[in-house]
């Protein structure tokens, strides 16, 4: 769906971004995009809706090169930015105005999110808080049909009970036709949700597995004593809980802020405790 073969960015006389990112998103799959503030999870984003160009490499999107942003290309991508402006029309006349642009909207789908997240059609945006017009352009995106949904901090701005919303509509939204792609900083909205980490840090690509690979090759909890040989990462700040190859272990939830935070500080142990239990080397 998005093949993404040595790719560099940089912006105007300023340090590289993203330095030889290769990354394959398959359909089927809801990708969490994680990483520090300023380590390219938005440029990345972009890259993928057409809106930047690799400096280097390349980035397709079904088979074209998104920088091309094809007719064809864009009735199928929809991006949800961290940052955007709505005009103060209805609801329902922005949906009318914009639904042209992708053969595959459903209106009644686009209702349906709107009474989910406690918002009328006829209602203005322009009188709508920051958080509500993010809920209005989830709705119209997930209603969009598209085949890509990106998604930048779409969690900045909602409340407690707007995020559990949040993950139960995605949720649902996902299918075997769709790659959606959410990039954010704050791990632990994106629990229960996805279902493949992607981390980005210093430029590059440190992570890139499946939940399933992770909850098949670490554990996550309180270490015991005997257990001091074999930890990977420990944060007291969790309680003392700490991420251990999984071996002979119970499966664990995977515990996706802990697992950020082991990655960022020992991306090689990680990484070679999910090839050992995955192929049984460390290659």
């Amino acid at each position: 769906m998005i093949a993404i073969n040595h790719l560099r960015f940089h912006y105007p006389k300023d340090k590289m971004v993203l330095n030889n990112i290769s990354l394959e998103l398959e359909s089927g799959n809801i990708y969490g995009l994680f990483g520090k503030n300023g380590e390219g999870k938005s440029t990345l984003i972009k890259i993928m809706a057409g809106l930047l160009y690799p400096k280097t490499g390349s980035c397709l999107v079904m088979g074209e090169r998104s920088e091309r942003r094809t007719v064809k290309g864009l009735q199928e991508i929809f991006i949800v930015p961290e940052e955007f402006e709505l005009p103060g029309i209805r609801i329902a006349s922005y949906a009318r105005i914009n639904a042209p642009f992708y053969p595959n909207f459903s209106k009644d789908r686009f209702n349906a999110l709107l009474e989910e997240f406690k918002l009328g059609p006829h209602e203005r945006i322009g009188r709508l808080s920051f958080g509500q017009k993010k809920k209005v352009l989830i709705a119209f995106g997930i209603a969009a049909n598209t085949k890509v949904l990106l998604m930048d901090e779409p969690t900045n701005g909602l409340d407690i009970p707007s995020k559990s919303q949040f993950r139960k509509i995605m949720a649902s939204a996902v299918d075997q036709g769709k790659c959606i792609v959410i990039s954010t900083h704050q791990v632990r909205d994106l629990h229960s949700l996805i279902n493949h980490v992607v981390i980005l840090d210093n430029a590059g690509l440190v992570f890139d597995r499946s939940l399933y690979e992770v909850s098949e090759g670490l554990w996550f909890g309180k270490a015991q004593a005997d257990d001091t040989e074999h930890l990977i990462f420990s944060e007291a700040s969790f309680g003392g809980k700490s991420v251990l190859p999984r071996a002979h272990r119970d499966e664990t939830e995977v515990d996706l802020e802990l697992l950020f935070n082991a990655v960022l500080t020992t991306p090689e142990q990680i990484n070679q405790a999910l090839n050992i239990a995955t192929h049984g080397t460390t290659v």
